[in-house]
């Protein structure tokens, strides 16, 4: 089994993409063996209120029961927009969602901000897990009216230390971390709170090189199959876990990079 736990529909403003639409998604998903997506809609991240994004995305996934069998949603959140906690409220207990992402370059706070470590509160209380992207797309790639941040200035992005304060903050939640990009270096007492949080990297990002050294380091319950699609190709995650070796990783840790670990955050 499959489980992709990084995949969007809607748009991205500066740049065309395909299958960006529940049914175009289905057509890959097939195409490629995954069985179940976790799923939110791009519009969020650029809407002023975020919860008409999450609105498109339950009527969307509401069209038709083979996208209800197939799609996990997520809702997207910004704490420091009035009227979140009740936005939050509808798509878990009216929409089903089943998560939450939160983009704080994007919506510009801090992740440790006060607002943002209740919502992660808010979101642990409902049993759900928190999704943090590294980034959405290559800053040097950027367009020059996406968000600024830049390598080596305070706006850089986020390397694996940017995101730790969050979990230091909230221990106890649920974590996705995805498109692991950039510096992955840490601290022994920084390598303890990762590996003692119930928190899991997905398998798109452009760190993750060599699979089996960051199996090794970060352990196998630590990773989950995810592609980052529409936006990134379709195969990068996948491969990263087909192309182990038996020595590398045997089936039992193949299953459960496939879908096992990603059933657990997910509560499925």
């Amino acid at each position: 089994m499959l489980i992709d736990i990084n995949a969007y529909v809607g748009n991205w403003p500066f740049q065309k993409l395909k299958y960006n639409t529940c049914e175009a998604l289905l057509e890959r998903m097939n195409k490629f063996g995954v069985d179940i997506s976790v799923i939110s809609n791009l519009n969020g991240i650029f809407y002023k209120n975020t919860q008409s994004a999450n609105e498109e995305l339950y009527d969307e996934i509401r069209s038709s029961r083979k996208f209800s069998d197939r799609f996990i949603p997520f809702a997207v959140i910004n704490p420091i927009y009035a009227g979140w906690r009740e936005d939050l409220e509808t798509s878990v207990k009216q929409m089903g969602m089943k998560g939450v992402r939160i983009y704080p370059k994007y919506h510009d706070f801090g992740i440790i901000d006060p607002a943002c470590i209740e919502l992660v509160k808010r979101v642990r209380d409902h049993g759900l897990p928190v999704a943090f992207e590294f980034r959405m797309v290559d800053s040097r790639q950027r367009s020059w009216m996406d968000i600024d941040y830049v390598v080596g200035t305070a706006k850089r992005e986020w390397n694996l230390k940017d995101i730790l304060p969050i979990v230091k903050a909230v221990p106890d939640a649920k974590y996705m971390i995805l498109n692991f990009a950039n510096a992955a270096a840490l601290k022994p007492e920084e390598m303890d709170l990762v590996r003692n949080a119930e928190l899991i990297f997905d398998t798109s990002g452009r760190t993750i090189t060599n699979m089996s050294e960051f199996l090794k380091v970060y352990g196998i319950s630590k990773f989950a199959f995810g592609t980052h699609s529409p936006i990134l190709d379709y195969l990068s995650g996948q491969l990263r876990i087909e192309s182990l070796s038996p020595a590398e990783a045997d089936e039992r840790v193949k299953e459960m990079l496939r879908s096992g670990n990603a059933k657990k955050m997910l509560g499925i």
